[in-house]
């Protein structure tokens, strides 16, 4: 794995400045992969504008609470995605990140309650001795359960403690956002799922895609702010 990566060449979802500078923070393996994730570092200095240069990012993090889904973080390269929340209590600012409508990866600003609370979707799971269910959710997480929860499904959970809330089903009707895809990033409400094909409702428009660019968010609307 390289540790370096030129703005250039950077996934086209990162938000920045491709010809200011030659190179910028290649983010470590981790959680998501490099297209659907983006440095702690660049998030605090490009898109929060809480430092301007690195330097101060890796001081920030060394003598600030940085929490990212509950957790302190001091690595500036870790990699954060989709719904990861960003909270540092000491300004009680809190952000989570999201995709614009060109499905590209942004920080919004959310409330303090809000925070806490984090939409997963399990994207595998795993038979356990004695009945037990190991979900695997989109963001690397892993959870033990002993509900009967499907693949492709989204868990609402309670950060950093990760107990389930709630589980909400891709069926017709429930919110919705396009993770990948032409329309990623769009949001809107599931009209029909048939097969592998889905079609749903944005803007009063219908959008036919694909299944696995699904991601449940609510059940009449959406449980977290998405834009």
């Amino acid at each position: 794995m390289k540790n370096h990566l030129k703005r250039i060449a950077a996934p086209r979802s990162w938000v920045i400045d491709r010809k200011s500078r030659t190179f910028i923070t290649r983010p470590k393996p981790g959680a998501h992969s490099l297209d659907n994730g983006i440095s702690l570092g660049i998030i605090i200095r490009d898109s929060l504008a809480l430092a301007s240069t690195m330097s101060e990012v890796k001081k920030l993090l060394n003598n600030q609470e940085v929490l990212v889904d509950g957790k302190r973080r001091k690595d500036h390269r870790l990699i954060v995605g989709l719904f990861d929340t960003i909270s540092i209590p000491t300004i009680k600012k809190q952000w989570r990140v999201s995709l614009d409508k060109k499905g590209r990866l942004t920080t919004i600003d959310i409330p303090e309650n809000e925070s806490a609370t984090k939409p997963c979707k399990v994207v595998g799971k795993k038979l356990l001795p004695k009945g037990k269910i190991q979900l695997n959710l989109h963001d690397g997480k892993n959870i033990i359960t002993d509900k009967p929860i499907k693949v492709g499904e989204t868990i609402i959970v309670t950060l950093p403690s990760l107990e389930i809330k709630e589980v909400i089903s891709p069926v017709a009707g429930v919110a919705v956002i396009l993770t990948n895809g032409k329309k990623s990033g769009q949001s809107g409400k599931l009209k029909s799922l048939i097969g592998n094909e889905a079609t749903l409702e944005v803007d009063n428009q219908d959008v036919e895609t694909a299944k696995r660019y699904l991601f449940v968010v609510g059940k009449q609307k959406p449980v977290v702010t998405l834009q």
